[in-house]
């Protein structure tokens, strides 16, 4: 039995009929670009997340970089953000001139709230909170130090749709959120996508002049803006998918359930839930010592994995001008040398799993 670490194809199968009749829907329009299907999709997204507001975007990275430029975060600025996250969240500020500040996650693989204040100086403009893996960060202590320090905060929702803290969205505690609908997210379209969410009427305006050339009126341009809009076809897409999202959710949940029941290996360390949050379970990540004997093992029996990820942002080639030595943060770079990411998808089949669950189970670390 072959399985792949994820199966993009079993999510459209469970929905064709619905995909494929927007597509003709949205074709036969006439309309590409910031139609109605945009705005509707805005709006549904908005109110199912709890915000005021969203504007679609190109995709999940351009979310990050325009909020910080929004935001007026630049030059000589730094954010804290955590270590061990994607690299396009440290592009997201350093695209703006910002200077990233890392911070060691904890045990959740979320950033560490007890070691923020001990990186804020007198540069330190906003906080970038990453809800890694689905899972949200624990949002009311960050934003009661953001509130005490005067700081932004822009929350990463790339991997977190629907996952909340005390029953409020990820998305909805800080001033912007940023959001990815690449196809393998829990959220995905059929090619790239974005969007932010805010509850400010000022940056909500600022975001939709500024995604489209700088320009509210066509031809009038009020700022260097950029070409960033969410087209009509992903965003039907997304119309279709989002009522769904919670079952989505819940399929995922049940996957993941029995990983953590019938997973007994004392080889791995299975994944932790913190209270109070919830999490979507975009990835499946395990901790492994062995990780690489335990991946060849995998692969003899033709199940995929994939390692998120391999390499911290502050030791990629692209930041090396930031001088911070291997060894600097040592959390980060142990979960970067032991966190692997098991097959998880929706329409992944009982046998499916039985078969990953056995292997694992079976599977003698040396």
């Amino acid at each position: 039995m072959r399985i792949m670490s994820n199966r993009l194809d079993r999510g459209f199968l469970q929905y064709q009929k619905e995909f494929e009749d927007k597509a003709l829907e949205v074709l036969r329009s006439g309309w590409y670009v910031l139609g109605k299907e945009v705005s509707s999709f805005e709006k549904e997204f908005a109110t199912y997340t709890g915000a005021k507001h969203c504007i679609g975007l190109g995709n999940g990275l351009d979310a990050l970089w325009i909020a910080f430029r929004v935001l007026e975060v630049g030059k000589g600025d730094e954010v804290i953000v955590q270590g061990n996250t994607y690299i396009a969240s440290v592009m997201g500020i350093t695209i703006n001139g910002a200077i990233p500040v890392f911070v060691e996650p904890n045990i959740y693989k979320n950033i560490d709230v007890d070691k923020i204040e001990e990186k804020i100086t007198k540069n330190t403009k906003a906080i970038l909170v990453v809800h890694l893996y689905g899972q949200c960060s624990e949002m009311s202590k960050i934003m009661a130090i953001a509130k005490k320090h005067n700081l932004f905060v822009v929350e990463d929702c790339a991997q977190s749709h629907g996952s909340m803290e005390d029953g409020k969205q990820c998305g909805t505690f800080g001033d912007i959120g940023c959001f990815s609908f690449y196809p393998s997210k829990n959220l995905g379209a059929f090619g790239d996508g974005g969007a932010i969410t805010t509850n400010d009427d000022g940056l909500a305006k600022k975001v939709k002049i500024f995604r489209n050339y700088g320009s509210e009126e066509r031809y009038y341009n009020m700022v260097v803006g950029t070409n960033s809009r969410l087209d009509e076809i992903q965003a039907g897409f997304l119309r279709v998918r989002l009522p769904h999202l919670d079952e989505v959710t819940i399929e995922r949940h049940n996957i993941c359930n029995r990983y953590l029941n019938e997973l007994k290996n004392e080889s791995i360390v299975l994944p932790q839930i913190c209270n109070g949050v919830t999490t979507v379970w975009h990835q499946f990540v395990i901790k492994a010592k062995n990780r690489q004997a335990l991946i060849d093992y995998l692969n003899e029996r033709e199940i995929g994995t994939i390692i998120h990820y391999p390499i911290p942002p502050h030791l990629a080639e692209a930041y090396k001008y930031l001088n911070i030595p291997k060894g600097s943060l040592p959390i980060t770079e142990r979960y970067a040398d032991e966190v692997l990411s098991l097959p998880l998808y929706n329409g992944m089949t009982q046998e499916e799993l039985n078969y990953v669950i056995d292997a694992i189970n079976s599977w003698e670390a040396k």
